[in-house]
């Protein structure tokens, strides 16, 4: 099948093709985590464009894009964009292959908090 892949790369790609199957007409929250930094987009898989995006490499963010301080930083930034794209119920988490602990769970966390509902 996708033998030249990693077995990540092969969890990511079943995660997101699972999760648009069951989600078509929904606005997917994909999550990029590196080792320093974090970042989070809605993607319009319908139109094939992105809505809105928070990052912890932009010059205004003042913290740490590698603790879970940071990452709940980019999910408040992130919340308040989307609410001024006016997504805030019609959308889901895509973690792609990373676990829903620490710094992706403490962003998922922080955009609940500041009233998105995913």
């Amino acid at each position: 099948m996708l033998k030249h892949l990693s077995s990540q790369e092969r969890r990511k790609l079943a995660n997101r093709r699972s999760l648009k199957s069951k989600n078509p007409e929904k606005i997917r929250l994909c999550v990029f985590r590196s080792g320093r930094h974090i970042e989070i987009q809605a993607i319009d898989d319908v139109k094939g464009c992105t809505l809105c995006a928070a990052s912890s490499k932009e010059k205004d963010f003042k913290g740490k894009g590698w603790n879970i301080a940071g990452a709940e930083m980019v999910g408040k930034m992130f919340a308040e964009r989307a609410a001024k794209a006016g997504i805030k119920d019609n959308c889901y988490f895509d973690r792609g292959c990373y676990l829903y602990h620490g710094r992706v769970k403490a962003l998922g966390d922080s955009m609940r908090a500041n009233g998105m509902k995913i």
